[in-house]
């Protein structure tokens, strides 16, 4: 019953799908305009998430380095922070969702209707720019996937070390946090240079797009 349920809400999502891009056909609207639109709104989500995960290695630094004041309201500034780059990593990974089902829907169009392109050359043509444009997809989803992979280790260690400071609250158990912040550090940086190269891989692809 459970796997029926599943299945059956996978083929009403794919046929909502396949409603919404019919109607933005009607109105001029094709998949490959659509799929531009949601690569662009996948590199702007990894752009805002960078910030989000700065703020919350910088919130966290200001934490571990804490010379007096009031340490619950530093807390909670760190445990918000965290809370925003939860949801920007959410974000992210929808836009990538998006992106891959209008790939998926747009090839399988573009491989349909080379068969009912009757000049040979013209349709030669047609096949090699689907070939190239395939190729250029799988490059920047693999970039925009290795981007996403590195959010969830971040977000466990700040979830871990919040967690920890929560039951922990004390000018102690915060000395001890300066190895952590390093690891995050350390992590995040990756994080941010894998998004910049995923943000360089969606600005060549939405270029070679509309150049064809």
């Amino acid at each position: 019953m459970y796997k029926a349920l599943i299945a059956a809400s996978l083929l009403l999502l794919a046929g909502c799908e396949s409603t919404y891009y019919s109607a933005m056909e009607s109105v001029g609207v094709h998949k490959r305009d659509i799929m531009v639109d949601r690569v662009e709104e996948a590199r702007d989500a990894q752009s805002d998430a960078q910030q989000e995960f700065q703020s919350a290695l910088e919130q966290f630094q200001a934490l571990t380095n804490f010379d007096g004041g009031d340490l619950q309201r530093m807390y909670e500034s760190v445990s918000d922070a965290y809370d925003d780059s939860a949801a920007s990593a959410a974000q992210v990974s929808k836009r990538i969702d998006d992106v891959e089902s209008v790939a998926d829907a747009l090839f399988e169009e573009w491989q349909d209707e080379l068969d009912q392109i009757s000049n040979d050359r013209l349709r030669r043509d047609s096949a090699s720019k689907l070939k190239a444009t395939e190729r250029n997809y799988k490059s920047l989803i693999r970039s925009m996937r290795r981007a996403e992979a590195k959010m969830d280790p971040v977000l466990t260690a700040l979830k871990d070390n919040m967690l920890y400071l929560k039951h922990n609250l004390n000018a102690a158990a915060i000395g001890s946090l300066d190895q952590e912040y390093k690891s995050i550090k350390s992590d995040i940086d990756a994080l941010i240079a894998e998004m910049n190269a995923s943000i360089s891989s969606s600005n060549e692809f939405i270029e070679s797009l509309r150049g064809n």
